[in-house]
């Protein structure tokens, strides 16, 4: 293994694990699963089941499930697709965005008192580190895209 796939694999394991933490130690009035269905929903804008339930990597079945569940809540609602007038695109409502929006912050109010330990040079070096991620993001969005178009 190189030092890049070391890199890579530290960063995607301390994501993870940091996202575990706080979803672990915050309050939630939404349920963990629906809050990262409104996350994608929200991420992916308006999609078909069929989209969703690839970028989830579940079957459309599921994804119609865990749909209907938020639908049920009002946190989505399914929309014409204008480009076929035979599908439906999930949306997120006002609603939705709430509930996604109290999930973050209980989240954030779970990890807030490690960042008041936090001193301004390690507050502008997570700063810069979010920075670097998202660059990364991008770029791996982007190789995405392209492969998919080619």
């Amino acid at each position: 293994m190189t030092d890049r796939d070391e890199l890579g694999n530290s960063v995607l394991r301390s994501a993870a694990r940091l996202t575990r933490w706080a979803s672990r130690n915050a309050t939630f009035d939404v349920p963990m699963a629906q809050t990262r269905l409104l996350a994608l929903v929200e991420e992916l804008g308006p999609a078909r089941i069929s989209a969703l339930a690839e970028a989830d990597h579940c079957s459309q079945p599921t994804m119609s499930t865990q749909v209907q569940r938020l639908e049920t809540e009002g946190w989505t609602e399914r929309v014409p697709d204008p480009s076929d007038a035979r599908a439906s695109l999930v949306s997120l409502t006002a609603a939705g965005a709430a509930a996604l929006s109290r999930a973050r912050r209980a989240r954030l109010d779970a990890l807030s008192p490690a960042f008041d330990q936090l001193d301004a040079d390690s507050l502008a070096r997570l700063g810069e580190a979010v920075k670097a991620l998202d660059d990364l993001l991008a770029r791996a969005s982007s190789s995405t895209a392209a492969e998919s178009a080619a």
